[in-house]
């Protein structure tokens, strides 16, 4: 299995990959998203986006005028190549790239300053339960530290359990099932799940 949580494994993908979308398109992604994209204070609402990869996520929220994103990832390949999406699209760039790790947003004085409305991930949980679920319980601590009040993190994952931690500072819901494509009529319904976390009380 590749070691989805090693830095390396995404330096050595990053260095030929140009656009790949995990388990959704954007296109797929961004109606979910709609009802709570509409609840933000405005399109100044401050969105972090953690590993973004070769996703296009954040071009379609700057379409949809948003702008004041924070867009983190793992490997430097994956935010200058951000960049490069940005500037091709629009002509310039407004948003935010960090090359940071989503298990230590605290150590990230341009993270851990700002309070953020909305939160998302696209398999950016999945990714980092290789290392255990220390490594998905310190990513979700550092977003509940991060969110401004009345913040939520939706997050997309293959697995029916990802966030069933003890300790983990979210109440959970299953926003819908995502049905995955058939090779044959007869195979197994399988599913990717689209999750709203919503912060418990900070104590």
């Amino acid at each position: 299995m590749p070691d989805f949580d090693k830095q390396s494994y995404w330096h050595t993908r990053f260095e030929s990959e140009t656009a790949f979308e995990w388990l959704i398109p954007s296109s797929t992604f961004m109606p979910l998203l709609e009802s709570f994209l509409n609840k933000l204070p405005g399109s100044d609402a401050s969105i972090l986006h953690l590993g973004f990869g070769t996703s296009d996520l954040q071009v379609q929220l700057r379409t949809r005028s948003f702008a004041n994103i924070t867009n983190v990832d793992y490997e430097p390949l994956a935010t200058e190549r951000g960049r490069r999406l940005e500037r091709a699209t629009f002509g310039h760039v407004r948003m935010q790239y960090i090359t940071a790790d989503a298990t230590h947003l605290d150590s990230v004085p341009d993270i851990s300053s700002q309070k953020y409305h909305l939160v998302i991930d696209k398999s950016t949980a999945d990714a980092i339960s290789c290392a255990g679920d220390d490594a998905v319980l310190a990513m979700a601590q550092g977003i509940h530290r991060s969110l401004a009040d009345g913040g939520v993190w939706i997050s997309v994952s293959y697995s029916a359990f990802r966030y069933d931690i003890p300790q983990l500072p979210f109440d959970v819901e299953v926003i819908t099932k995502i049905p995955t494509a058939k090779a044959r009529e007869t195979d197994p319904d399988i599913y990717h799940y689209c999750y709203l976390l919503r912060p418990k009380p900070k104590a």
